[in-house]
């Protein structure tokens, strides 16, 4: 068991992902150990039980009632006292009363020796487990390290294997809801615009923002290799969500209100992109600017500030300088095919 931990432990130390990795398993603790002669116990009309139990209550402790004295409430413990159970000479003066109801000494039915052993034996699902703690290298995220775990994981032999517990579970837990979430939000700011629109169609145009944003801020943290795609990450790209759709809405909007007067649909989409630049650059501006704080944090917590900043940054200049020109076009298509769909279902329904 100690042999295969400390393989593992080498193996897990030359992961460029792992700072530092470190256990407080030792199995070379010294110890006492303890043999009861089985046969002398019997010979000798001894029950082994009880030698346990006196070894148990004597060297440990028994627990044996509570009474209540002058308003007080006080345990009663069975132990020896600290003097008679210092050292391994001092089992030898112990005794354990036989079936006939003599005392036995203990140093006629056991023999003790010094051995190494683990201090403690821990136990993780009903399995002995070897508890192991460690923190990603500088430049890399928790993410990254607990890859490299399950990658040095693969050389555990046959009959070995690992789970996490803690905060990396939870970590784990969390990162494998990071699609579920985001579609969820998609969904739901899908049907808001739906509802507000009173159309099916219309809000494409504007979710189909939502990559730009996200394009620029995986390019930001790809070009920052400080930073990693971890949870606070994750947070800037739901973030983004709602901050690139809202340029999207701007020029939406008003051009669906300009087609819904009868004006047409090219000429309504140039007329909201040029009344909504101005107003559109003044918001995102300062949105950016409103996160340079976060982009320039140092000290505690600095890395989780600047992931959150650069990438909310990257999402909403790209948003900002591709979007303006990528989601009129878009409502000009979805449109068009839009009223394409509803002019040949009413001449169908005419020719019916």
């Amino acid at each position: 068991f100690e042999a295969v931990t400390n393989k593992f432990m080498q193996t897990l130390q030359a992961q460029p992902a792992i700072g530092r990795a470190f256990t407080f398993f030792n199995a070379r603790t010294p110890s006492y150990q303890v043999d009861v002669d089985k046969e002398q116990a019997k010979r000798m009309g001894v029950n082994v039980a009880e030698v346990y139990s006196t070894l148990s209550n004597f060297l440990g402790s028994s627990y044996v009632n509570d009474f209540n004295l002058y308003g007080r409430n006080f345990r009663v413990m069975t132990q020896a006292e600290n003097i008679y159970r210092g050292s391994l000479e001092n089992i030898q003066n112990f005794y354990v009363r036989n079936g006939q109801g003599n005392m036995i000494p203990l140093r006629s039915l056991i023999t003790t020796k010094v051995i190494e052993a683990p201090a403690v034996i821990s136990h993780y699902n009903v399995y002995r487990s070897v508890e192991i703690n460690g923190t990603p290298k500088e430049g890399y995220s928790s993410g990254e390290a607990i890859e490299a775990l399950k990658e040095a994981a693969k050389s555990l032999p046959a009959g070995y294997g690992y789970e996490f517990s803690g905060m990396s579970r939870e970590e784990i837990a969390a990162g494998g809801q990071q699609t579920t979430i985001f579609a969820i939000s998609i969904i739901f700011v899908f049907l808001f615009l739906a509802a507000l629109y009173e159309s099916w169609s219309v809000p494409f145009s504007v979710l189909l923002a939502v990559p730009i944003g996200a394009f620029g801020s995986i390019l930001t943290l790809i070009l920052l290799p400080k930073l990693s795609n971890n949870i606070y990450a994750q947070i800037g790209l739901i973030t983004l969500i709602g901050l690139a759709a809202k340029n999207a809405i701007l020029i939406v909007e008003f051009a669906k209100e300009r087609v819904d007067n009868g004006t047409d649909v090219v000429q309504a989409t140039l007329q909201a992109v040029r009344l909504r630049l101005r107003p559109i650059i003044m918001t995102s501006l300062a949105f950016i600017l409103g996160v340079v704080p976060l982009m320039i944090a140092s000290g505690a917590a600095s890395i989780s500030r600047q992931t959150i900043g650069w990438t909310v940054f990257g999402g909403m200049l790209a948003a900002t300088s591709l979007a303006i020109f990528v989601v009129p076009v878009l409502y000009v298509l979805i449109t068009k095919a839009a009223f394409r769909k509803r002019k040949i279902q009413v001449t169908t329904k005419l020719s019916e």
